[in-house]
């Protein structure tokens, strides 16, 4: 493929053009499934989703989280319990009604989120104030009707999901349990390499069943935003629902406080669109299949030599606990070099004859096309150095893109002319509390109302200062962010 076909496929000035072949040449997804919104997973992007998985499995073990697995199907009466919670999924549930030819006596529904299933189940395990808190995440597929355009790991009909549940003596316990998985949610997204906002939905746009809901969201190259995951306080809403009750120390039976915490593989589409480019996908280090490929630059008398040198190479990349993959097929060094720029694969390892000699290796970074020799005696060092600056140098970008992507402004006449300039990124701005100045923001700016950032996430506590509201200059300390979204 020429460089200018190359340009064709992958030109992120069209982003959604873009975002839509990137997944498809890097070979993540294949969308062409029979079913709309149900796309497979091909070996190399379900790898790197694995990978992901492992990074939050590993900060839920870490924190006394227990992994469970529950059944698919959720049976309609158990779904019937929660009226809020079936006013938020009526529309946009899959129904089971027969087995075989026989229609089912109570009718089942593939669940678009678990509540519902786990539930029932958690009024029989919690019986005692010493079987709280109760911690339990699973990773499974959940199933919601998408009406609106399908959008690979952004927007599908069967979506990989993680999401935990637990259950508190009090309303105290459980906000602890949400500064707990706020602090997850930090850790998780450095690895990724993804900046986000912590933003308190208002209370029309919190999860079905809610006390209240913090959105996590991120800021697409589209100036769009999307929502990578969410964390929600029940309090008492399910639990009285579905009789979760525990006798406490003062012998009287009480309700259970309950939250929950869920992500999607939203989180590899941020990671596709944020730090990828024209030549491809950028997959951060932690994440990546392979950290590194190796390439060997054969020459026509010393081909097996070259051969014998680049296997013991990736053996002793491997035995410094790296993971490589050895390019060795028949095939020029130039159509590697681009094969493996658009799977995003963090370092090229590019060795030949004079290296070998000379006991040297080229590295070839992905994120910043530059390339550097080393020596081999120091290859631990300069693999981890390597790594750790292209996950400094993908933050990096990230955050800017955030930082740039947010206006703060005043008046809504200012908000509209920013916007028949063409700014298309979020604004931040005052809200009085009134609804009618709410519906007029969204309506003159044609952006959602995404709802109000929070200051510190140990405490939960919103971000305030004072100033007018946009649209009627009342005084008041409430600031709101406004953006379009996925």
């Amino acid at each position: 493929m020429s460089d200018d076909e190359r340009k064709v496929v992958l030109d992120k000035s069209d982003f959604s053009e873009w975002y839509n072949n990137v997944v498809d040449v890097a070979g993540l997804s294949d969308k062409r499934y029979p079913i709309k919104g149900m796309n497979v997973w091909t070996a190399y992007g379900w790898r790197i989703m694995r990978n992901i998985d492992e990074v939050i499995r590993r900060e839920c073990d870490a924190t006394g989280h227990g992994e469970v697995c529950f059944p698919l199907l959720i049976p309609k009466t158990e779904f019937q319990k929660e009226a809020d919670h079936i006013k938020g999924f009526d529309s946009e549930v899959y129904w089971v009604t027969h087995g075989g030819l026989n229609e089912l006596d109570v009718p089942m529904l593939l669940r678009p989120t678990s509540e519902t299933a786990m539930y029932p189940m958690f009024a029989l395990w919690v019986r005692s104030h010493n079987d709280l808190p109760l911690k339990t995440y699973q990773i499974v597929n959940t199933f919601r009707y998408e009406t609106k355009m399908t959008r690979s790991f952004i927007r599908v009909r069967e979506i990989h999901f993680f999401e935990a549940h637990t259950c508190h003596e009090s309303y105290e316990d459980a906000e602890a349990q949400i500064r707990e998985d706020l602090r997850i949610m930090d850790r998780v997204a450095k690895e990724l390499c993804l900046p986000y906002m912590l933003i308190r939905r208002p209370d029309w746009d919190k999860f079905a069943g809610a006390v209240y809901s913090i959105g996590v969201d991120t800021l697409m190259p589209s100036m769009k935003t999307l929502q990578l995951g969410s964390i929600h306080q029940y309090r008492e809403n399910f639990s009285r629902a579905y009789g979760i009750e525990y006798e406490g120390k003062d012998g009287e039976r009480h309700f259970v406080h309950q939250t929950t915490y869920g992500m999607s593989e939203r989180l590899l589409g941020a990671i596709v669109g944020i730090h990828g480019d024209d030549r491809g996908v950028i997959i951060p280090p932690k994440l990546a299949p392979f950290q590194f490929v190796i390439i060997p630059i054969l020459a026509k008398d010393r081909v097996d030599m070259v051969l014998k040198g680049a296997k013991e190479l990736k053996e002793e990349i491997e035995g410094l606990g790296f993971t490589v993959r050895l390019d060795d097929r028949d095939t020029r060094p130039g159509s590697k070099h681009y094969d493996w720029e658009i799977k995003g694969v963090p370092v090229r390892i590019e060795i030949g004859p004079r290296d070998l000699e000379k006991g040297t290796l080229v590295l070839a970074r992905r994120d910043l096309s530059t390339k550097e020799t080393i020596e081999r005696s120091e290859l631990r060092e300069a693999l981890e150095r390597v790594l750790a600056d292209i996950e400094k140098e993908l933050l990096s970008r990230a955050e800017r893109i955030l930082e740039e992507g947010i206006r703060e402004v005043d008046s809504i006449y200012d908000a509209s002319d920013l916007v028949k300039e063409g700014w298309e990124g979020v604004i931040k701005t005052h809200w009085c509390g009134e609804m009618d100045c709410a519906e007029e923001m969204e309506k003159t700016l044609d952006r959602t109302f995404l709802g109000f950032p929070v200051e510190d996430p140990d405490s939960g506590e919103l971000l305030e200062e004072d100033g007018n509201c946009m649209v009627c200059g009342r005084p008041c300390r409430t600031l709101v962010y406004l953006s379009r979204s996925y």
